[in-house]
């Protein structure tokens, strides 16, 4: 797209769907590496971050269709017939570092471009080595990869993050659903995209409980099966939308938005002046009044995220006053 023509100055009503969230996405097309049944996924967000996790998934000799002409609906599944991610993929998405745990877990080996290439520093994943380690992997750095082995495969472990990692649990939490015996996660993320990602490996098979929570459990099985799994609306798409209702004293609803989801990001809204509500399957947001300036620090959830900032940003300037 070229250019946006935006026509302003005046308010926003309706009702707007949201869609499948990015961030939870992504992670569940990687859980199709875990099984050679099919994994179904709904609600599948249609941008560039899933074509490029598709294509690192057929890299891995894993099948990705889309289910009749639903782009929003994919299968995934297959046996894998190459444990190499390679640098032309992984360093177009920081998330492809997720395949490292997966992988390790089903086929005892993995070769995984670090994220920066060479530069570890870059784009730093030391809690994901460190963990897998601790459940029983052999790593060492070699020309800007990662080669990690298991090859009686992985253990359980009790593993204390320093802080909470959404990428490192992630990854730590798929590779110990094959792992023998039971794996703790001590200071993981919390995130709702936690919990979808726990409930879908749950859907296969595994035994996860405690996701959502700072200490996730799991016991580990032999194998996982197929699944259909609804991946859960973008949180941060639906903060953005009801950043524009507040702006133009609007009234949306945002079908799929769930205020739970949103944690201080509801507060900040109320702080600030704008009303939001749950309405079944929606969230209203509508602002009736004049916005009033308050004060935000972004922290892990269910602080404020970071990915609301700017929006925020651009909402508090119109505000009357400062905190």
């Amino acid at each position: 797209m070229d250019r946006f023509i935006i026509r302003g100055g005046r308010p926003l009503y309706g009702d707007i769907t949201i869609g499948g969230a990015k961030n939870a996405g992504l992670k569940l097309l990687v859980a199709g590496l875990l099984t050679s049944e099919r994994l179904v996924l709904t609600n599948v967000p249609h941008i560039a971050d899933i074509a490029t996790m598709q294509a690192l998934l057929r890299q891995h000799g894993i099948s990705v269709e889309t289910v009749g002409n639903d782009k929003t609906k994919l299968s995934v599944g297959g046996e894998i017939t190459s444990t190499e991610a390679p640098y032309d993929i992984v360093s177009k998405m920081r998330a492809s570092i997720l395949v490292l745990g997966p992988l390790l877990a089903r086929c005892r080996e993995a070769r995984v471009s670090l994220p920066g290439g060479c530069a570890i520093g870059t784009r730093p994943v030391d809690l994901h080595l460190k963990g897998l380690e601790t459940l029983g992997a052999k790593i060492t750095l070699e020309n800007g990869y990662i080669n990690a082995r298991a090859p009686n495969g992985l253990t359980g472990d009790r593993i204390v993050l320093p802080f909470a990692s959404v990428g490192a649990t992630e990854n730590l939490m798929m590779a110990a659903t094959l792992a023998h015996g039971r794996t703790e996660i001590v200071n993981a993320a919390r995130e709702p995209e936690m919990v979808d990602l726990a409930d879908c490996l749950n859907a296969m098979g595994a035994r996860i409980t405690g996701a959502g929570t700072g200490h996730i459990i799991i016991d580990g099985v032999e194998a996982l099966h197929g699944a259909e799994h609804r991946i859960m609306p973008d949180r941060i798409e639906c903060g953005t939308y009801a950043c524009a209702a507040a702006i133009t004293g609007g009234d949306l609803r945002l079908v799929g938005g769930n205020v739970d989801h949103l944690g201080a990001v509801v507060r900040a809204f109320e702080e600030a002046g704008v009303e939001v509500t749950q309405e079944g399957d929606a969230m209203r947001v509508r602002r009736t009044g004049a916005l009033r300036g308050i004060d935000i620090m972004t922290e892990p959830y269910p602080g404020f995220p970071t990915d609301m900032q700017a929006q925020f940003m651009a909402l508090l300037s119109v505000a009357e006053g400062a905190p």
